[in-house]
């Protein structure tokens, strides 16, 4: 395989989103990921639905507590 040459498969994972100043997690997203990197490719349909999952659900399939850091306070 070339430096140039990506090795993608069919995959699952869970995506963030932040929407109004707030976190999501969408878990189960279809990508495309290489195989080298971890890197994810979504088709558009896929990132145009999250942002609909999000906007138009009314409840989420559950919720967890998350604590948050700033990088620049715990130096």
């Amino acid at each position: 395989m070339s430096d140039t040459e990506e090795t993608l498969v069919n995959g699952f994972v869970t995506y963030p989103l932040q929407v109004d100043g707030k976190f999501y997690l969408i878990e189960n997203v279809p990508a495309r990921i290489d195989e080298e990197t971890g890197e994810h490719f979504f088709a558009a349909a896929v990132v145009k639905h999250l942002q609909q999952i999000v906007l138009n659900s009314k409840e989420p399939d559950r919720t967890i507590e998350t604590a948050i850091y700033n990088y620049e306070n715990h130096k």
